[in-house]
């Protein structure tokens, strides 16, 4: 329904009945006005205005997200009847029912039930630590974007700053068990990306996020990143990015929806994805597989009206099937960082001039190296893969490739097939990849050379053949 439709009766559902509420009263309106995507008109006028919400109105705002069966779709009919959540607790069983079930509605007339109320107390403890937030849809820092999105969640936990969520935002998605040149293209999409003035999201997975979250933090922009997590805020997955995690905080944020504990469960993964993606002005695809949930975030950005990349890769590899997908189905191919952001510009999404006051990006900090005599960091502009060629991988041992040409007689035979991948590769880029001297990897091309394993190429790179696919 329509906001027009929702007009007449506003005074009615806000309760406009005196000047001490007048607070309430004006969030109340900034609530039903954000759920009808009115908040970049409404809270304008409201930026400037202390409004602070109170230890009452937190309490009943993370209360509503622990009730069962209580989604952001039904918590937004919920806010829409009746304004606030103390006064969604405090209304009658009969007033609830016409808005769910009966279950629900004695659910939430009922008293707190202890466990919730020791986990809020316990995600009382939590937000007194430093840097520790909750971002509802009350507050001037919830990101409008998400609002244009179909289910945007009523409550949002960050570990860092949460005016990461309202900068100019690009996510980057990929497969878990992504190739040495997938994440390699990673990083440098990201650093280029993020030295261009925009925060890079990703979900904190294993293989392409962990490199598009380390490649944003290499440029040293601030905030550089953007964290969406599938857990609980206090629960890092995978466990191997803890320290990364912690890198985020620092230089951008983590962000969760979901209660403070909360496990790694399957399903809960497509539900951040929705939050990656509508964080976001476009999503680009690094790597996926045909059924990937990297598919699931693209489709949502589609939804969205976002912009969506994908980058090719060779018609061998099976985590290059995702990403030509998408472009069959419309997505823009794109080879470098720079046909990103000229889409962007284009498109009218990129960071404007005043957009980015206050960001200080990676140029910036080279400049001022610069000026103090050091040496600036390696620039990873148009050639994404070449550019990384200088530095080990992120999360090396964490990754693993689709399995690839099982014949190799040996164990590092096997190896180096793994780390040259689906594309052609210098041996230079081979000998950064498997950390090994000039002389043991020379052995090794040579004698999968003949094999017949491997292409010697007219410019000196290797190339994997594909005989054990046929």
């Amino acid at each position: 329904m329509g906001f027009s439709a929702r007009r007449a009766p506003l005074a009615q559902r806000v309760k406009l009945h005196d000047e001490s509420d007048s607070w309430e009263c004006r969030r109340k309106i900034i609530i039903l006005l954000r759920l009808y995507s009115y908040n970049r008109v409404f809270s304008y006028k409201f930026k400037r205005m202390d409004m602070a919400m109170s230890d009452e109105e937190q309490y009943a705002w993370i209360r509503l997200t622990l009730e069962p069966g209580i989604g952001p779709v039904t918590a937004r009919h919920l806010l829409v009847a009746f304004g606030l959540p103390q006064d969604i607790f405090g209304a009658s069983v009969a007033a609830l029912m016409k808005v769910v079930p009966q279950k629900q509605a004695l659910q939430l007339a009922a008293p707190v039930d202890p466990v919730t109320h020791t986990l809020i107390e316990r995600t009382f403890d939590w937000l007194a630590r430093p840097g520790h937030h909750i971002v509802t849809l009350a507050d001037e820092l919830y990101p409008a974007r998400l609002l244009d999105t179909a289910d945007p969640p009523s409550l949002l936990y960050v570990d860092g700053d949460p005016q990461a969520l309202s900068w100019p935002v690009l996510a980057m998605v990929g497969a878990r068990s992504a190739t040495v040149g997938g994440t390699d293209n990673a990083f440098a999409f990201a650093r280029h990306l993020a030295d261009a003035g925009w925060t890079i999201a990703s979900g904190l997975a294993q293989g392409i996020d962990a490199a598009a979250h380390e490649g944003a933090l290499a440029s040293g922009a601030t905030p550089a990143t953007i964290a969406v997590m599938g857990t609980g805020i206090n629960r890092v997955y995978p466990a191997a990015n803890k320290g990364l995690a912690m890198r985020i905080r620092e230089q951008g944020a983590l962000v969760s929806e979901l209660p403070l504990d909360t496990a790694a469960v399957v399903h809960q993964f497509p539900r951040r994805n929705r939050i990656v993606a509508g964080l976001s002005l476009g999503v680009l695809v690094v790597e996926a597989a045909q059924r990937s949930g990297s598919l699931i975030t693209a489709r949502l950005a589609g939804e969205n009206g976002r912009e969506v990349f994908a980058i090719p890769g060779s018609i061998h590899s099976p985590l290059s099937r995702g990403c030509h997908a998408l472009i069959r189905q419309g997505a823009k191919l794109v080879e470098t960082a720079e046909d990103i952001l000229e889409e962007l510009a284009r498109s009218g999404s990129a960071p404007k001039a005043g957009a980015s006051l206050g960001r200080e990006t990676g140029r910036q900090r080279q400049s001022e190296s610069k000026l103090a005599g050091n040496p600036p960091r390696p620039d990873t502009s148009v050639t994404p893969v070449m550019s990384v060629a200088h530095r080990e991988a992120p999360s090396r041992g964490a990754r693993s490739t689709p399995a690839v040409a099982t014949g190799a007689s040996n164990a590092a035979q096997q190896e180096l097939l793994e780390k040259m991948g689906f594309d052609p590769v210098s041996m230079d880029l081979l000998l950064v990849r498997l950390d090994t001297t000039v002389g043991a990897l020379a052995g090794l091309l040579t004698e999968l050379e003949m094999a017949g394993k491997i292409l010697r190429l007219p410019d000196g790179r290797y190339l994997q053949r594909v005989n054990h696919l046929q």
